[in-house]
C-alpha cells in the first residue's frame, strides 16, 4: 500500500566513496538550484499524480485524478531523459553530505528507471505507468477506496473539488481499459490463473446505489459545518457524479471479464513476458536494492524456512501438544481462544497491545515522531485484504492509522496481534514513515520516498524487537510472530521459483501450505499475489536481515560503546534509503562513534 518515487539501485560503490570523502573534504553549504531541481520535481510528481497529493496532505489537487493518455506515458518517459542529463551536471564534490545523498539516490533511481522503460520502447505504458494496472492487488478498485477515506469534506469547496475528481475518474479508467488493449497486442499480459478474482472485487462499485459505494465515504462526513443549501447541493452533486462512475468501473468489469482476463498468459514466470529474463532481474534489482541474484534469494530463503521451522517446532514442544506440525496447525487455528466474536473486540485489543508498545518506546530510540496514529477497521469491501497501514499527512495534519482487518474474523487468529501491529503501527510503518516525514532538513522527495527492501525490511525487523521489550512472552504470541516471519522467508522461495525455476502455482501454493503456516486460501491469494506483481514479496526479508546485519556489525565494531537507541535513529534519520546507501550511513555512524569515543580518551 505504501508507494514511492524514487527506487535507488547503483550507489554502493559511489555512494561508499561519496561519503568516506565527506570528512576530507569537510561540509559545504546545501546547493540553492539542486535543492531548486528538487522542489520543482516534487511539485511536477504532484501535477503528474495528483491522488498522490491528496495522500500526502497537500492541498490544491483534489479536483484532479493522473492523465494516462499515451500522450502523457510519452511526455513522462521524455522527462526522465532530461532530468538524468540536468541531474548529471552537478558535480557531487562541491556538495554537501546530504545533497550527494539527495543526487545519488535520485540519480540511481532515474537510471534503473530508463533501463526498464528500454524494455517497454514507445508503448504507452512503462515502468512509470504499469503494463498491469489492475490485478488483484493494485487498480481503480483499490486506489480510489483508500483515497476517498484519505478525503475530508470541511467546507462546499471540498466538496466541489471531490466532485470535479469523480467526474473525471470515467475517462481515466477507459484510458486504463486503453492501456491494458495496449497490453494484449504486444504480450505484456498477466497470467490468466492470478486474474480470476479480479472482476468481482469491481463490484461494490457498480451498484445502483450511490450510498452504498466505498466513494461515497467522504460524502458521510457532509453535516452541521456545511449550510443546508449547500450540503443538498453537495449530496445530489455527488450522486450523479458516482452514477458516471459506476457506468466506468462496470465497463471496466466487462473488459476484464470477458476480453482481457480470457486473453492472459498460460505462464506464470515474470522472465516469460516480452521483456524476459532482464524483466524480472530489474524488478529484484528494484524491490530489494541490491545485487543479490534469485538464485542467491532462493537460498537464503531456504536457509531461512529451515532455521524459523525449527524455532516454531521448539515453540510448540513448550505448549505439551501431542501431535504433528500440521496437527498443531489444525487445533491453535480452529480453537475459539483464538478468536473474537466482533470486530469491536479485536480492534480493542489491539488498541491495548499498542499501549502497551507505545510505553516501551524510549528504550528503543533517541528521538521519536510526533505523528499520532489511530487503529480503525477495514472496510467491509477489502474482504479477507491484509491488514496494512495508511500513511498520515505530510504536514502533519492527518493521523496515520493502522487498519485491522475485522472481516471473516474466523480467519484472523490472535496470536498474531502483536506481531502484526509492531509491523504495521510502531515500531513499524507508522514510526518509520512518520519520522521521515518530519525530517524537515531533507528535501521532500527523500522524506516521502518509498524502497520496498527498506521500508519493509524495517517493518519486518520491528517485528523482532518485541521479543526485546517484553513481548511474545506466550507460546502462542512467539509461535504467531515465528508464522509471520516464516511467511517473508517463503516468499523468497516462492517468488524466485515461481519467476525463474518454472514453478506451478500448484506448486507454489502447496510450499506455502507446507512451509509457511497458511491454510489453502490464504496460501492461494500469496501465490496470486507474487504471481502479479513480480519481486516485491522479497524486500521484506532481505531487508529485515541487511539491517540485523548492520546492526551485529555495528556492535562488534563499537562494543561497548554501542547505543542500540542511536543505532535505530541512524537507520531511520535520513528518511528512506536504498540498503546499499544505508550501509554507507551505518559505516559513518561507526567511525563518527569511533573517533568520538577516541577524543575522550
Amino acid at each position: 500500500m505504501l508507494r514511492g518515487a524514487a527506487k535507488g539501485m547503483r550507489v554502493a560503490v559511489a555512494m561508499a566513496s561519496v561519503l568516506a570523502a565527506a570528512h576530507a573534504w569537510g561540509e559545504t553549504a546545501p546547493n540553492t538550484a539542486l535543492h531548486a531541481l528538487f522542489d520543482r520535481e516534487f511539485q511536477r510528481g504532484l501535477e503528474e499524480q495528483p491522488e498522490s497529493a491528496t495522500f500526502l496532505g497537500i492541498p490544491g489537487y483534489d479536483d484532479r485524478v493522473s492523465d494516462l493518455s499515451p500522450g502523457a506515458v510519452a511526455r513522462r518517459k521524455a522527462h526522465v531523459k532530461a532530468l538524468h542529463a540536468e541531474l548529471e551536471r552537478f558535480d557531487p564534490e562541491t556538495l554537501d553530505t546530504q545533497d550527494r545523498i539527495s543526487r545519488a539516490v535520485l540519480l540511481d533511481s532515474i537510471e534503473l528507471t530508463l533501463e526498464q522503460e528500454a524494455l517497454f520502447g514507445d508503448l504507452p505504458f512503462g515502468e512509470q505507468d504499469n503494463w498491469l494496472p489492475v490485478s488483484s492487488i493494485q487498480g481503480p478498485q483499490n486506489l480510489y477506496a483508500y483515497l476517498a477515506r484519505a478525503t475530508f469534506l470541511r467546507k462546499p469547496a471540498d466538496c466541489s473539488n471531490y466532485v470535479k475528481r469523480l467526474e473525471a475518474l470515467p475517462k481515466q479508467l477507459d484510458q486504463t481499459v486503453d492501456r491494458m488493449r495496449a497490453g494484449m497486442k504486444s504480450g505484456w499480459m498477466p497470467p490468466r490463473a492470478a486474474m480470476s478474482q479480479v472482476p468481482a472485487m469491481f463490484d461494490p462499485f457498480t451498484g445502483e446505489d450511490a450510498s452504498k459505494s466505498p466513494l461515497w465515504a467522504p460524502f458521510t462526513q457532509v453535516g452541521a459545518d456545511f449550510p443546508a443549501a449547500d450540503r443538498d447541493r453537495c449530496l445530489d452533486a455527488g450522486r450523479r457524479a458516482l452514477d458516471s462512475v459506476r457506468g466506468g468501473f462496470a465497463r471496466m468489469q466487462r473488459f476484464l471479464a470477458d476480453e482481457y482476463i480470457p486473453a492472459g498468459r498460460m505462464q506464470l514466470g515474470a522472465s516469460t513476458l516480452p521483456g524476459g529474463e532482464k524483466y524480472y532481474a530489474l524488478q529484484v534489482r528494484e524491490k530489494t536494492t541490491t545485487r543479490l541474484t534469485p538464485a542467491e534469494i532462493h537460498r537464503i530463503g531456504l536457509g531461512e524456512v529451515a532455521r524459523i521451522r525449527k524455532s516454531m517446532e521448539e515453540v510448540i514442544a513448550t505448549t505439551g501438544f501431542k501431535g504433528t506440525f500440521a496437527d498443531f496447525l489444525e487445533s491453535i487455528n480452529s480453537d475459539p481462544r483464538f478468536t473474537f466474536k466482533t470486530g469491536e473486540e479485536r480492534l480493542a485489543a489491539y488498541r491495548d497491545i499498542a499501549k502497551r508498545v507505545d510505553a516501551e518506546l524510549p528504550k528503543l530510540f533517541a528521538e521519536l515522531p510526533r505523528l499520532p496514529y489511530g487503529i480503525r477497521a477495514m472496510e467491509a469491501f477489502e474482504g479477507d485484504n491484509s491488514d496494512h497501514y495508511s500513511p498520515g499527512a505530510l504536514d502533519g495534519s492527518r493521523a496515520g492509522f493502522f487498519e485491522a482487518n475485522v472481516n471473516n474474523l474466523e480467519k484472523r487468529p490472535s496470536f498474531e496481534m502483536e506481531s502484526t501491529l509492531m509491523h504495521e503501527a510502531v515500531p513499524g510503518h507508522h514510526l518509520q514513515v512518520a519520522r521521515a516525514q518530519e525530517l524537515k532538513d531533507l528535501p521532500r522527495f527523500r522524506r516521502t520516498s518509498w524502497y520496498v527492501a527498506y521500508g519493509e525490511g524495517w517493518a519486518l525487523y520491528a517485528e523482532s524487537l518485541g521479543y526485546e521489550i517484553g513481548f511474545y512472552k506466550d507460546p502462542y504470541m512467539r509461535f504467531g510472530a515465528l508464522t509471520n516471519e516464516v511467511l517473508r522467508a517463503a516468499r523468497l522461495v516462492v517468488d524466485t521459483g515461481l519467476h525463474t525455476m518454472g514453478w506451478t502455482r500448484e506448486q507454489a501454493i502447496r510450499y506455502m501450505v507446507e512451509n509457511a503456516a497458511l491454510n489453502e486460501a490464504y496460501a492461494t491469494a500469496e501465490v496470486d499475489r507474487y504471481i502479479v506483481w513480480p519481486g516485491q514479496a522479497l524486500g521484506y526479508k532481505v531487508g529485515e536481515l541487511r539491517i540485523k546485519a548492520l546492526r551485529a556489525k555495528a556492535k562488534a565494531a563499537l562494543g561497548g560503546r554501542f547505543d542500540l537507541r542511536r543505532f535505530h535513529n541512524a537507520v531511520l534519520d535520513d528518511g528512506p534509503l536504498p540498503l546499499t546507501v544505508l550501509e554507507s550511513r551505518i559505516d559513518e555512524l561507526i567511525a563518527r562513534e569511533k573517533t568520538a569515543n577516541t577524543e575522550k580518551k
